[in-house]
């Protein structure tokens, strides 16, 4: 989508976040995915491996984490602000659908 036509629907920026936020979402089960996949591995050779794809996911969720700090996407030490931003990404997409409905 375009910066006219996000513009002209209300989004603006929101795409960006809404990449970070999802990106940030698939980090998290990734950690989770390959934490279960060590404690269930019985071989060292996989389990070292499994190590270090969980240490790669952990970094990556860290990168993740910072870029939308840095670009205010995200507050996990400001729960008050972190639903201001929620609210706000809530509200945008409720009125995205309204103006869909409204255009159709």
């Amino acid at each position: 989508m375009n910066g006219m036509v996000q513009n002209m629907v209300g989004m603006g920026g929101m795409t960006d976040q809404v990449i970070a936020t999802d990106f940030l979402i698939a980090a998290k089960s990734g950690v989770k995915n390959i934490a279960l996949a060590l404690t269930e591995t019985s071989t060292p050779e996989v389990r070292d491996a499994l190590k270090q794809y969980l240490m790669d996911a952990v970094d990556t969720h860290e990168q993740i984490s910072k870029y939308m700090v840095d670009k205010g996407y995200y507050h996990p030490n400001n729960l008050s602000e972190q639903l201001n931003v929620d609210l706000k990404a809530a509200q945008t997409a409720l009125n995205l659908n309204q103006s869909q409905n409204t255009n159709s």
